[in-house]
C-alpha cells in the first residue's frame, strides 16, 4: 500500500480569487497564481515517497459559469507546473447528491483503489471544511490551510491548522519522521 497526500486545488495548490471574504476558483489561465512556497513544499513531500493528489470541487461547470474545458486547461498548467500525480474533479453541485462531491470522500476513495493507497498512513490538506470532512471520511489525517475566509466553518476542526503549503508539508514530515522513530 502507497501513502498520499490529497491536497484541494484552489486555496491550496493556486490561490482562489477571494471576493467579499469568500474564495472563488480562478475564472482563466491568466488568473491562475501558484504560491512561492508550493513547488517546494510538494519536492518535499515526493522525496519522502507520496502520492500527490490534487482533489476538487468544480460545480461552477454544473452550475454553467464555468467550462469543463477551462478547468482542465487550469490543471493541466498545474500538472505541467507541479509534481503531482493527478488532479481529480467533481464537476457536480450539491443538488446532485454525488459520493464525489466534498465534504463525501468519493475523490479520495477513487484514487485510493486505482493507486492502491492506504488511507489511514495519507493526509488531506484543504482550506475549507468540506476539504476536511471529506479527509476524516476518508480516513485520513487533515490539515487546514487557514487563509481567514469570511465563511462559517461545519464540522470537526482539523488535526492541524497552518498558514501554508510549506507548514503543511513540514507538519507531515515531522509526523512521520516521529513514526518512524517509534517503531
Amino acid at each position: 500500500m502507497r501513502r498520499a497526500v490529497f491536497l484541494d486545488r484552489d486555496g491550496v495548490l493556486n490561490r482562489a480569487i477571494v471576493r467579499a471574504g469568500k474564495p472563488h476558483p480562478p475564472a482563466n489561465l491568466s488568473e491562475l497564481e501558484i504560491p512561492a512556497d508550493v513547488p517546494d513544499a510538494l519536492r518535499d513531500l515526493r522525496a519522502a515517497g507520496f502520492l500527490l493528489i490534487g482533489a476538487t470541487n468544480q460545480p461552477d461547470v454544473a452550475r454553467g459559469a464555468q467550462t469543463r474545458a477551462m478547468v482542465e486547461a487550469i490543471n493541466a498548467a498545474l500538472c505541467a507546473r507541479l509534481p503531482l500525480d493527478e488532479i481529480r474533479v467533481c464537476y457536480h453541485d450539491d443538488a446532485d447528491a454525488c459520493d464525489c462531491r466534498k465534504p463525501q470522500p468519493g475523490l479520495l476513495l477513487q484514487a485510493a483503489h486505482a493507486h492502491a493507497i492506504d488511507l489511514a498512513a495519507s493526509f488531506m490538506i484543504g482550506d475549507r471544511w468540506k476539504d476536511i470532512q471529506a479527509g476524516r471520511r476518508a480516513g485520513c489525517a487533515t490539515i487546514q490551510l487557514d487563509h481567514g475566509y469570511a465563511e462559517a466553518w461545519r464540522g470537526a476542526p482539523a488535526d492541524a491548522r497552518v498558514r501554508s503549503l510549506r507548514e503543511a508539508a513540514e507538519w507531515i514530515l515531522g509526523r512521520i519522521t516521529t513514526e518512524a522513530i517509534l517503531r
